[in-house]
């Protein structure tokens, strides 16, 4: 089997890839029948010379390789017919700017497997990039409080090194008395807790959040049945909710009324409440004032979330008055950072954590006739130019006119 890790060529230049030099090390080391050529790049954070120096061939041409290994959408002019692809296709929920990528991808009777279909049994995802989410987006709320309130001035996490730098960065600032609101439970969620974990952030529990004053920052986790409630006023089940969430609704507002700092780390599923509307937001107990929409679903169930932010232009403000856009830093205004690409802000580390992630669930199917199902399941196409069956609900979108 002859693997390639390929060029990443969308723009904007996104710096990760699937396997840092040492975990593809570690794969020829456990797989000796392995073979690996990686594509000559400018932009990754490892250099062609990292790759090199410990034996790998890098070349200007993969196409002997068998299956290829990237991180963003391939331009369709880039594919290669006929192999086996890896990548963030962003076809799965039938998003309309990437319709004739899937069209290419089987006019060209390429087999692809997107990242987000590496699923177990239960359909829990394998891999992701979603702690370095986390991470990166705790820190770049923190970072917006620091300079619109002129508190202390941290630097952007894409000038930094690495994740120890960044932890550095955090121990020179000092919070004031604020509360802190996290949702989610997933590797998202996780990431931004180890960044409130760092700076000693004391966890306290929804009761104690919800009726308490405190002398120090804290923060508190909510997940999906401590802010949704069944509108008949059953208990709620957590499970029973994410199969159907229609018989549910909202109780965000006890939290919004006590929170200044929220840190949207959920998953929002379809047909689930909104967290709060922009109606909530001119409650004249809302009090949520910064939010960093690490989830960053726009014009969803965080409503001020109204588009994506940049790494370059991070921050923007809402006005609940006028439910427009004003300065982050504008008298009154609601602070939103909602960076749809965290993770390429610490390209090394998220590298070597998806790599890794890589190297224990997927690789070994390729050598043991895929006896857990990996790649059955994460197989979105077939090598004929045809919808697997698991995704054949993709039939419609793929048969729709540009």
């Amino acid at each position: 089997m002859k693997f390639a890790i390929i060029k990443e060529r969308k723009n904007p230049p996104d710096r990760r890839v699937v396997f840092s030099p040492t975990d593809l090390k570690t794969l020829i080391e456990k797989f000796p029948n392995a073979e690996v050529l990686v594509e000559s790049s400018d932009i990754r954070v490892f250099s062609d010379s990292d790759y090199k120096n410990i034996g790998f061939n890098v070349t200007q041409d993969v196409t002997d390789a068998d299956v290829m290994f990237g991180v963003k959408e391939v331009p369709i002019d880039a594919l290669i017919p006929n192999k086996k692809y890896f990548f963030f296709s962003h076809t799965i929920k039938k998003q309309p700017y990437n319709r004739k990528l899937l069209k290419a991808i089987l006019e060209k009777n390429i087999e692809l497997y997107d990242h987000e279909t590496i699923v177990k049994q239960s359909g829990a995802r394998l891999i992701g990039f979603g702690r370095y989410a986390g991470l990166v987006g705790a820190y770049n709320g923190f970072r917006a409080l620091g300079l619109r309130d002129k508190l202390f001035n941290l630097p952007k996490v894409e000038t930094l090194s690495d994740l120890d730098a960044v932890k550095a960065e955090l121990d020179k600032i000092k919070l004031p008395n604020i509360k802190i609101l996290l949702t989610g439970t997933g590797k998202v969620a996780k990431g931004a807790k180890e960044i409130l974990d760092h700076l000693k952030i004391k966890q306290v529990s929804d009761a104690l959040y919800l009726t308490s004053d405190f002398t120090e920052p804290v923060y508190c986790i909510a997940d999906v049945m401590e802010y949704n409630k069944r509108k008949d006023g059953k208990v709620g089940d957590k499970f029973a909710f994410y199969k159907d969430a229609t018989g549910y609704e909202s109780n965000f507002m006890p939290y919004a009324k006590v929170t200044d700092f929220f840190i949207a780390g959920h998953f929002y599923g379809d047909g689930a409440p909104y967290l709060f509307t922009r109606a909530d937001t001119k409650h004249p107990e809302f009090k949520i004032n910064l939010v960093a929409d690490i989830s960053c679903d726009i014009n969803g169930p965080v409503a001020i979330t109204i588009r994506p932010s940049t790494i370059a232009d991070p921050f923007y403000g809402y006005d609940a008055k006028t439910e427009k856009e004003v300065a982050y830093n504008a008298k009154g205004a609601i602070t939103v950072m909602a960076v749809d690409n965290l993770p390429c802000e610490l390209p090394k580390d998220a590298s070597e954590g998806f790599g890794e992630m890589f190297l224990q669930h997927v690789i070994p199917a390729f050598f043991n006739n895929d006896e857990n199902g990996i790649l059955k399941r994460a197989r979105m196409t077939t090598n004929n130019g045809k919808l697997t069956s698991r995704f054949s609900y993709l039939q419609d979108y793929v048969d729709e006119n540009d």
